[in-house]
């Protein structure tokens, strides 16, 4: 962080009014010679040199840490802490406001005292989804007579994933409403007990359900998956794959849509299993379904085509080459 201030002054309208009232009387002072005025103009000079040293002495030795934010999506206000510390031996600092294009509202402080850290709860607010990095903040204040406004840009450090950004419920309740089907083991054909498919080990599953014969033969873990696993389980398979005739906005679009129909599955207590070219993650609905959505929040477009396992009742979303989305 750097110790040198960096920053804009600029004249507030009570200190442009202050300061023409200092001047007029400096011309009244000369033309008289009056000591009253000369001791008044002396006084108003030294309150606006007092002013620009207090709030650049003050603003000087702000120094702000960022607390990691726990979960963040696109477009929506997420929940962080600013650690705002004075190291100053002198000034206290009054009427603070922080700003930053990643803050969702200004965060107003009445004052932080010397030698003395604050605690302020934020909400920051990302525009799309990714490993994110918060650098900067804007610090301003009118301290200590309101004669200018100063700020002082500060550096921080701090990253943020932001998950993919999720549409409207409304339209996802329509879009992906055969999820509702998976609710329904009687649906599917065999008794609850009956092996449905084989797949890939994904971390959680229980060791009993391994296949040995077909593992020692593959040299990998395969689980066997029973007829009422499956029924409350949704595959989901996202193809990274854009081609050149599709749209950054197309592969976000994409990317919000498998987000969304994941999210809402969740909701609906069904388990979920997200398989990607090089990684196939298992989410619970009782369990944390962050590393799904971190996953979907760090993938980025492949400009080649990639081969992925997909069952029949597999959930796929690829950006095709018709810029068509896909859900099947």
């Amino acid at each position: 962080m750097s110790f040198e201030f960096d920053g804009v002054v600029r004249l507030t309208k009570v200190g442009i009014a202050f300061l023409i009232f200092t001047i007029f009387i400096g011309f009244a002072a000369i033309n008289t010679g009056n000591n009253a005025l000369y001791i008044a103009l002396s006084f108003m000079l030294a309150c606006l040199l007092l002013s620009g040293i207090a709030s650049k002495g003050g603003l000087k030795h702000l120094h702000v840490n960022f607390d990691n934010i726990q979960e963040a999506w696109a477009g929506r206000a997420a929940e962080g802490r600013l650690h705002i510390a004075n190291r100053s031996r002198i000034w206290n600092v009054r009427d603070i406001i922080v700003i930053s294009s990643q803050l969702s509202s200004p965060i107003f402080i009445p004052v932080i005292n010397r030698r003395d850290e604050v605690e302020i709860d934020a909400q920051f607010l990302f525009e799309r989804r990714g490993l994110v990095q918060v650098n900067t903040l804007d610090l301003y204040t009118r301290y200590p007579f309101g004669f200018f406004f100063k700020k002082r840009r500060v550096r921080i450090r701090g990253e943020v994933i932001v998950f993919p950004r999720l549409l409207d419920m409304s339209i996802a309740d329509d879009r992906f409403r055969p999820v509702e089907g998976e609710l329904h083991p009687a649906n599917r054909p065999g008794i609850g007990t009956d092996i449905h498919s084989f797949r890939d080990y994904v971390r959680g599953d229980s060791m009993r359900q391994v296949y040995w014969r077909k593992s020692a033969s593959m040299g990998r873990w395969i689980m066997k998956q029973t007829e009422i696993e499956a029924a409350r389980v949704v595959h989901v398979v996202v193809d990274p794959y854009k081609s050149r005739s599709a749209s950054d906005d197309d592969f976000e679009q994409m990317i919000s849509e498998a987000a969304t129909f994941i999210y809402d599955a969740l909701h609906r207590n069904l388990d979920v299993m997200l398989s990607l070219p090089r990684a196939t993650l298992r989410a619970r609905a009782s369990e944390s379904s962050t590393p799904i959505f971190r996953a979907l929040a760090l993938l980025d477009p492949s400009h080649e085509p990639i081969a992925q396992t997909i069952d029949r009742h597999s959930v796929v979303f690829a950006v095709r080459k018709d810029d068509e989305r896909a859900s099947a």
